[in-house]
């Protein structure tokens, strides 16, 4: 940050330089900040590529309609998929925020196949789904999940501690 701040202040319309200001804030938690550097950033480039880590800084804020809102626009965009998992977990996150484990697990369900190629996005897909499950008090599920993941990479996140929790 100490590079970043006066190169955004010189230069406030260079996307690359906001861009690399809201993330280096949303990695120290200054959340606020974050989201008016990558807000900025939209506006510089109008590009969905940041929309995850902007609709994670809403999250935090409690402003799910805006959320909701660049999810909407990233769906429709469709980028990449990687980005749009990203997306999709947020969105998920918001909804369970807000007590409708429900539907958090439908955004999330709806995509959460197996590919023939397992990727890092679907593993964190897998785990979001499975916390979803276990917070619904959903075993079963949760359980089905967190095995899924363990069978491709026991040691992603706290997988194994996960499924001890549960039983498994």
């Amino acid at each position: 940050m100490r590079v970043l701040r006066p190169l955004a202040e010189a230069y406030p319309d260079a996307a690359g330089v906001q861009e690399l200001v809201g993330l280096c804030h949303y990695r120290l938690g200054q959340f606020p900040a974050a989201r008016k550097a990558l807000e900025r950033f939209v506006e510089i480039t109008d590009s969905t590529e940041q929309h995850p880590v902007l609709m994670d800084c809403l999250r935090a804020a409690g402003r799910h309609h805006d959320v909701e809102r660049l999810w909407s626009e990233l769906a429709e965009a469709s980028p990449d998929g990687a980005l749009v998992t990203e997306g999709r977990i947020v969105m998920a996150g918001s909804l369970a925020d807000r007590g409708r484990l429900a539907d958090a697990i439908d955004v999330l369900e709806r995509k959460a196949t197996a590919p023939k190629r397992v990727l890092d996005q679907h593993l964190r897909l897998w785990y979001a789904l499975g916390d979803l499950h276990d917070r619904a008090g959903n075993g079963p599920a949760a359980r089905r999940w967190f095995g899924a993941i363990a069978q491709r990479d026991r040691s992603f996140a706290d997988v194994a501690e996960r499924l001890a929790g549960l039983g498994h």
